[in-house]
């Protein structure tokens, strides 16, 4: 129903900023949210931050909070991931992940999303 489509990423030394976008298609947000996770190979997919499409209501784990900031574009459907002060324990795949209409579910468990983006590799080297 709702395709969702990441794009940056890259290799980076710490201390660097990457943004990350995901456009989302088949469904034009009003309410929902939008979110970021990573994942490290053998590790729980992590929750990074997350916005409440219609407040604009801003969420972060503790270990980005004041490094990294989620957006969004309601006219392009897209939300972004702004990330400053990389530092190597943020090397992941970076998951992009969605979820439509009002509930009153947490924004922190994988499993409250229902979409995803493909995952794009941040990899921020010493």
């Amino acid at each position: 129903q709702v395709l969702m489509v990441q794009s940056g990423g890259g290799l980076v030394q710490t201390g660097d900023s990457l943004r990350l976008s995901c456009a989302a298609s088949g469904h034009t947000f009003t309410t929902g949210a939008m979110a970021w996770f990573r994942q490290t190979l053998g590790e729980e997919r992590e929750f990074v931050a997350a916005i409440a499409w219609s407040s604009g209501y801003t969420f972060y784990s503790g270990s980005v909070k004041g490094r990294f900031t989620i957006s969004r574009d309601n006219a392009k459907n897209t939300v972004y991931l702004q990330m400053n002060s990389l530092r190597p324990e943020d090397t992941a795949v970076y998951y992009c992940a969605s979820r439509v209409g009002t509930t009153d579910r947490s924004f922190y468990p994988a499993t409250a999303y229902d979409y995803w983006g493909q995952g794009t590799q941040v990899t921020v080297s010493s």
